[in-house]
């Protein structure tokens, strides 16, 4: 136990916030069919409920699985009908994802999501949407703006047998613009989504999607889908999907919805971030401080152990600091890798860093 104590001064503690990103690369593969059994996928769970499905790096059942994101689809009141198949599923997952990524209006109801991210008007507006909801394990405390890049096939007709060639148009999707150019809800900041070939362009009305970064959630607007929609799973059948997005939406389950988004995924990439908060103390040591230490080993037979003659300066050697509550209750230890030499003619600053 420490029996000499050091205060430190506002100007010995400096606080500092990094942000860290790492490289998150999820292909297509993983999504459609790398693990099944005959026609059932191991990796994809799915739920008595019918109300989203969750994609897993490996069998679900697996006790080395990790979840990766769920995917669902919601429509607003506008689009709604009696013909619909879930159609009170889907407008109850449309509202729950609009209410806590997008808010009310000063009306007190809720806002539909808006591709342009102008919610004063009614342009732009979602009715039909996809959603992905990504894992926490892999956003952590957010998404990395214009980092995003999801890479897909607007059909899911296969054009030929061959493997390599068997899919329509591919479009890659990002938020090209969000480095300098992001709204704010009540569920963080969120970016525009555009295809590749609009990213020279600012206009917002060319936008396909919204992505909340730190909720870990994309939108897409099902209008971003041509041609045939829904793929089976099957490739030596002929039967690939629907014969257009707009009767899939209408006479599709919410699974088979978020099966047909998953099979027209070719890669998706983006950075997360974390955030690493800091506190570094400057523990500094004056020439006449610290030079005896309380340590029962430092005397044998009234005579310090580390002098070997009388006339030497006094010495000690520092092998730790402790950082202390006011009322001297030891808060957390920081050791040093090798002792460092302490006597009347040193003086030392000693850098305590402590993350959180």
């Amino acid at each position: 136990m420490a029996k000499t104590f050091k205060n430190l001064l506002g100007d010995d503690v400096v606080t500092t916030r990094t942000l860290l990103h790492e490289a998150i690369p999820i292909t297509g593969t993983i999504s459609s069919g790398t693990y099944q059994e005959g026609v059932t996928e191991t990796n994809i769970k799915t739920f008595s409920h019918g109300m989203f499905q969750s994609v897993y790096d490996y069998p679900f059942l697996s006790s080395s699985a990790n979840h990766i994101f769920d995917i669902t689809y919601g429509q607003s009141s506008a689009a709604s009908s009696s013909a619909v198949v879930q159609n009170a599923k889907k407008m109850n997952i449309y509202n729950q994802m609009s209410q806590v990524l997008m808010g009310y209006d000063v009306s007190g109801n809720i806002r539909n999501f808006d591709s342009d991210g102008t919610l004063g008007d009614s342009v732009g507006t979602m009715h039909n949407c996809f959603f992905m909801n990504f894992s926490r394990l892999l956003v952590k405390d957010e998404i990395k703006k214009n980092s995003f890049r999801l890479s897909l096939y607007t059909s899911g007709t296969f054009e030929t047998s061959d493997p390599t060639t068997r899919r329509g148009q591919n479009k890659v999707i990002g938020d090209y613009l969000s480095a300098t150019e992001y709204r704010t809800s009540p569920a963080g900041d969120y970016g525009l989504l555009f295809t590749g070939s609009a990213v020279v362009s600012t206009q917002t009305t060319e936008s396909v999607g919204l992505i909340f970064y730190q909720a870990g959630v994309v939108v897409l607007t099902s209008s971003l889908f041509t041609g045939e929609f829904g793929v089976d799973g099957n490739y030596e059948t002929s039967d690939h999907g629907l014969s257009g997005i707009s009767q899939a939406i209408t006479s599709s389950t919410i699974e088979e919805l978020a099966s047909g988004l998953r099979y027209v995924i070719d890669d998706l990439d983006f950075n997360n971030t974390i955030e690493l908060n800091s506190a570094i103390h400057f523990c500094r040591i004056n020439h006449n401080e610290f030079n005896y230490s309380s340590n029962p080993t430092y005397v044998n037979g009234s005579k310090l152990v580390v002098k070997n003659n009388i006339n030497d300066l006094p010495l000690s050697y520092i092998t730790s600091v402790g950082l202390y509550s006011p009322d001297n209750e030891l808060l957390a230890v920081a050791k040093l890798s090798e002792p460092i030499r302490k006597d009347p003619n040193t003086e030392l600053t000693l850098r305590v860093r402590l993350d959180y």
